[in-house]
């Protein structure tokens, strides 16, 4: 699927973006498959206004299920290999997604500002940086939790790093990322609840999900049982470890945490294998 060419992959784009149109439209199918969905549709999210718990957006660069009364995303998807990145720089054009249906709230770049939690990126920036449009969308806030500082510039920075590594060598990733609970922990110290006047929900857990391959096509029918697969789940709290290994999960855990079916398109067989085990693989 990713091997598209640039008129197929254009297309794609389109389609893509009028799923997303914020008219009240009846008909709430998606209208294009995206790549960084190959590996399933963690909540059967939909393009569709009566859903505003679970509304379906799909970018370019990632895909994501928005819960209107949060204020974040329930998860964002993402491919990930070396022709995602580039020389683009990053941008800090944090702002509101104009993508939302008409009247909803929208959380706005300076939203978090004095709160003592970063505008943490689900997508990273550094992930896509093979052009300014690509690096531009990591900034949308529908992209964004509020998350300690720690956990965003220490803990979280040293996985996406060490995912970046994985595709320098080679090597494909399919990546979910969300988060649960309410309350956190940040700077300030103590627990808050809501940031922006109730509008955003500090969540108490951050989780993601990250799936390596080595470079090849037909992707979700090539993950087997011998496949890595990392998954953590971590306090979104400013005393966080640095350290993200001691924080591995199993998928198993985080589905039960969340009520999420992740890595839907694998086949049973090899989700239960894969879902039960906890990664011991290297961090670095």
């Amino acid at each position: 699927m990713k091997l598209l060419t640039k008129p197929a992959y254009l297309l794609l784009v389109l389609a893509a973006a009028t799923s997303c149109d914020s008219s009240n439209s009846p008909d709430p199918t998606p209208k294009a498959t995206s790549v960084h969905l190959t590996l399933g549709n963690p909540s059967g999210a939909v393009a569709d206004v009566k859903k505003p718990t679970n509304y379906l957006l799909l970018k370019p660069q990632y895909a994501l299920s928005y819960h209107r009364d949060r204020g974040i995303p329930n998860w964002v998807s993402w491919h990930l290999d070396n022709t995602w990145r580039g020389a683009a720089p990053r941008q800090d054009d944090f702002r509101a997604d104009d993508a939302l249906p008409e009247g909803w709230y929208q959380v706005q770049g300076s939203s978090y500002q004095g709160s003592g939690f970063d505008r943490g990126h689900n997508c990273p920036s550094a992930d896509r940086t093979k052009t300014v449009a690509d690096n531009s969308a990591t900034f949308l806030m529908t992209n964004m939790t509020p998350q300690a500082p720690r956990s965003n510039q220490q803990t979280w920075a040293r996985l996406e790093e060490y995912c970046r590594s994985l595709a320098d060598t080679g090597k494909e990733l399919y990546i979910l990322c969300g988060s649960y609970g309410k309350g956190g922990s940040g700077s300030d110290g103590g627990v808050t609840q809501t940031i922006d006047e109730g509008h955003v929900t500090v969540p108490r857990r951050c989780w993601k999900v990250v799936i390596i391959l080595p470079i090849g096509s037909n992707d979700a029918a090539r993950v087997s049982t011998g496949t890595r697969v990392i998954a953590i789940d971590s306090p979104n709290d400013n005393s966080i470890g640095s350290n993200w290994g001691q924080y591995r999960v199993s998928v198993d855990a985080i589905e039960a945490a969340t009520g999420l079916d992740l890595l839907s398109a694998v086949s049973p067989a090899v989700q239960a294998k894969l879902e039960s085990t906890v990664d011991a693989g290297p961090t670095e």
